[in-house]
């Protein structure tokens, strides 16, 4: 098993070979010159290898010295990043959601949140992938299911799912509100992943499986379709009440699904010792309920 090489050493390497300059390095480290330059000279000695060309005006590297400066540069590197994913930032504060919920709820709330509480930077990981508290070094992340989510997790219900079906009123000033089942089964229907025509269908009697129409990977693009004019989409509601308000559009029929896919806002256990953290949740809390 190698031993490892002296870390004051290769510290004083690292910072010397990006400025190739022992002064500059020594300015970094808040050391003397001197120092630098004899903690190289012990690495050396350690490796039994040259690592720089002394030239008068500064240090080249020899080729074995650019190699393994790559390889320590990384390492230190590895070490900042694993540390300030421990440590985490006073005030800052990493929610993860899906792109629909940041685009049609979260980001258009956030002029509110910077208002009341412009000495917390959130951050916002929007992805359909689900995010660990862990490895992905998230505070808080909003969740479409059913509790439990976990025994070190608190869940804080935000909103609880009821999907209507929305559309311009364009599309539909030929028709009478509520817009009638046959009249709901002729007209373009835009789809995303959750796929739920084919049951909202159902719920309207209506033996149309719902299959044709445009096709979106994402519900806020269906809004965007229907905000165009494209068709109707089915959608919670409140991600539409902004432009249900605005009668941008306008919900067609009385019939809603519901079920047991509510959303959540998650939070670790431990995260109470963090005054932002509980800041941010409230926010949310108080924000859903408007």
């Amino acid at each position: 098993m190698s031993q490892l090489p002296p870390l004051n050493g290769l510290r004083a390497f690292d910072v010397a070979g990006r400025f190739l300059n022992f002064r500059a390095a020594a300015d970094e480290l808040g050391v003397t010159q001197g120092a630098v330059a004899q903690q190289v000279r012990q690495l050396e000695a350690h490796l039994g290898v040259p690592l720089f060309e002394r030239l008068p005006k500064g240090l080249a590297f020899t080729s074995s010295g650019r190699s393994y400066h790559v390889n320590v540069a990384a390492g230190f590197e590895a070490l900042r990043n694993a540390t300030d994913q421990l440590k985490p930032e006073p005030g800052k504060v990493l929610v993860s959601v899906t792109p629909t919920f940041a685009a049609k709820w979260l980001i258009p709330n956030l002029p509110d949140f910077s208002a009341k509480h412009p000495e917390i930077d959130l951050r916002i990981l929007a992805t359909e992938k689900v995010s660990s508290f862990h490895s992905d070094g998230i505070d808080l992340a909003v969740r479409q299911g059913k509790p439990p989510f976990g025994a070190s997790l608190d869940a804080h219900l935000l909103f609880r799912q009821e999907v209507i079906a929305v559309a311009t009123p364009s599309l539909v000033d030929r028709c009478s509100l509520p817009v009638s089942p046959q009249a709901i089964s002729s007209m373009s229907k835009l789809h995303d992943t959750h796929d739920l025509w084919p049951k909202f269908l159902e719920l309207l009697k209506i033996e149309d499986k719902g299959g044709r129409g445009l096709r979106l990977s994402q519900t806020s693009l269906a809004v965007d379709a229907a905000l165009f004019g494209q068709g109707v989409a089915l959608v919670s509601r409140f991600l539409v009440a902004a432009e249900i308000a605005a009668e941008r559009l306008i919900q067609i029929t009385p019939q809603t699904l519901t079920g047991e896919q509510d959303f959540y806002l998650l939070a670790t256990r431990n995260s109470k010792q963090n005054t932002a953290i509980d800041t941010v949740v409230a926010w949310f809390l108080a924000r859903a309920e408007i």
